[in-house]
């Protein structure tokens, strides 16, 4: 059992916590039991470590066979390391080490695309784990991550993905305008979601969705700028009915990616 949370191998997989650390070794951290299962259930060729402490082992003895089926070795661990490797309050005795996998932005545009995700300048890890859950429960084809969007790979987004960064193509580091370019040269409309632009359910009254789209979702706070808006076919809002001055990104995005959805399911 690993005991020593101060270790030198301990030190090295904590520092997957840092963006450095990840973008230097291509590796990150992967906590919780359903973000672990996920990972061995659809990708368990990039799970390189698997770590229990004797409790999480015992509640979750199916994701230790898991794990043993998946040609891995589970080490045990005490409390005091599962907590330097958490970045958790309560941590739940599950951590992974895992390679990154992120896609190419040619090999997405080589596919058939309905509808497609870009996140530009995103800066919250919780929104965009919840979003890139949410594009994966929808059906779109990736998520792409241009400008200063937060590091896909970071322990908070992938907790927040809920594993659905093992399901979804998601592309990173992308320019905005080279990929608005891109896709519209491929026959993809470019739609912003942004609160200057026409009422979403008015314009799905008059247009229809189901045609490959690309959502482009903008920063929490600031938005997309007229730059940025300029890249899109059009804009749309995602209309407040009650007393809210404003819509969670999360949220919003939910409403746009879904809207798609069922354009392109009826």
């Amino acid at each position: 059992m690993l005991e020593n949370p101060r270790s030198s191998r301990i030190k090295e997989l904590a520092a997957l916590q840092q963006k450095s650390a990840r973008s230097e070794t291509g590796r990150f951290l992967v906590e919780g039991p359903a973000a672990v299962s996920e990972a061995l259930r659809y990708a368990p060729e990039l799970v390189e470590e698997i770590f229990f402490t004797p409790e999480a082992g015992i509640k979750h003895e199916q994701l230790l066979s898991a794990a043993q089926d998946a040609g891995l070795t589970p080490e045990w661990v005490n409390e005091e390391v599962a907590k330097r490797l958490s970045d958790t309050v309560t941590p739940q005795g599950v951590i992974a080490v895992a390679k990154q996998s992120p896609v190419r932005f040619r090999d997405i545009l080589g596919e058939p695309i309905e509808t497609v995700a870009i996140l530009h300048n995103v800066r919250d890890p919780g929104n965009l784990g919840t979003i890139i859950r949410v594009a994966d429960a929808a059906g779109v084809d990736a998520v792409l991550l241009t400008g200063r969007t937060v590091d896909a790979y970071s322990p908070k987004v992938v907790r927040s993905s809920t594993g659905s960064i093992f399901h979804i193509p998601v592309a990173v580091n992308l320019d905005l305008y080279e990929v608005t370019s891109e896709l519209k040269a491929a026959g993809v409309r470019i739609i912003a979601a942004d609160i200057s632009g026409d009422d979403l359910l008015e314009w799905q009254r008059q247009n229809s969705l189901a045609t490959p789209t690309a959502w482009i979702f903008g920063n929490e706070a600031a938005g997309l700028t007229e730059d940025e808006l300029e890249q899109a076919d059009l804009a749309l809002r995602v209309p407040i009915y009650g007393l809210a001055e404003s819509m969670n990104l999360a949220t919003a995005a939910s409403v746009c990616l879904y809207a798609s959805a069922f354009a392109n399911n009826q």
